[in-house]
């Protein structure tokens, strides 16, 4: 027998959206619902959100395209929960998250449904969409340059969207050569805080340092989470390769050693470059 939830929506397109939301106002009901999904909040639901989006991002990189409709579902679940639950509470619904991203693109994008000239350059483009969104932050009594970039951001995305605001004002590095003098600044500082045995100055330390090297991928272009996602991928392809030739021996990696390790890995690094 169907949950009162989807019986509800018999009339409705059972393959769309309104079965989706229909399945999950059936699980977040209060007396026949999910217990798992009944005590979620907004809190502890935020998480798996991140977590989505970056598995989205992972099978795009991987061009997993087999996968990438299950992982588009999963993210747009979230969306569908944060709705519900924002819907309980008597806030808004699916339906105004629908209209608030419809009319925010309309906005944002007069060139092509309002009376501006489709005429522009991306660079041109960029600078309007900006300008539109320092409008938008006005209205939303957000006065300053860095207001309105998000906590719950990765903290390295979020460092280059701090450093790209202060950037648009004048605040930021003539090029790559000031950055990097920098950075060997922020390095003798994070040696004499190792020194201190002060853990807390450290980590301070190790963040600023962290922070300028991302302004550094910033003045040379380079995308810092994608360059570490690159330097992940080739150390686990490396680690795996010397896995691989214990285990034609009948070992493991703690079975060896340090230095038959970093033997294995230059062959491996060699092996590439081959």
């Amino acid at each position: 027998m169907a949950h009162p939830a989807l019986e509800a929506t018999a009339g409705a397109d059972q393959t769309g959206i309104p079965r989706l939301l229909a399945i999950m106002a059936a699980l977040r009901d209060p007396k026949t619902g999910c217990p798992w999904d009944i005590e979620q909040d907004f809190a502890t639901i935020a998480p798996y959100t991140i977590e989505e989006a970056h598995e989205v991002a992972d099978a795009i990189a991987r061009s997993a395209w087999d996968e990438l409709p299950g992982e588009l579902g999963d993210l747009l679940l979230q969306v569908v929960f944060h709705a519900q639950m924002a819907d309980e509470a008597g806030m808004f619904d699916f339906a105004d998250v629908v209209e608030n991203i419809s009319t925010k693109m309309i906005d944002r994008h007069p060139h092509i449904f309002g009376d501006e000239s489709r005429d522009k350059s991306a660079e041109q483009q960029i600078k309007d969409w900006e300008a539109i969104k320092a409008r938008e932050r006005a209205a939303k009594s957000e006065q300053g340059v860095l207001d309105g970039v998000a906590l719950g951001l990765p903290a390295l995305t979020r460092a280059l969207k701090l450093q790209n605001r202060a950037a648009r004002v004048g605040f930021d590095w003539p090029g790559p050569a000031d950055v990097l003098k920098k950075i060997v600044e922020e390095s003798h500082e994070l040696v004499e805080a190792r020194d201190s045995s002060d853990h807390a100055h450290l980590t301070e330390e190790f963040g600023d340092l962290l922070f300028v090297m991302a302004n550094l991928a910033r003045h040379l272009d380079i995308d810092p989470e994608e360059a570490l996602r690159m330097a992940n991928a080739k150390f686990t392809g490396r680690f795996r390769s010397i896995e691989a030739a214990l285990a034609a021996t009948g070992r493991r990696p703690e079975d060896s050693d340090l230095a038959e390790m970093d033997a294995l890995w230059d062959e491996a690094k060699a092996a590439e470059r081959a």
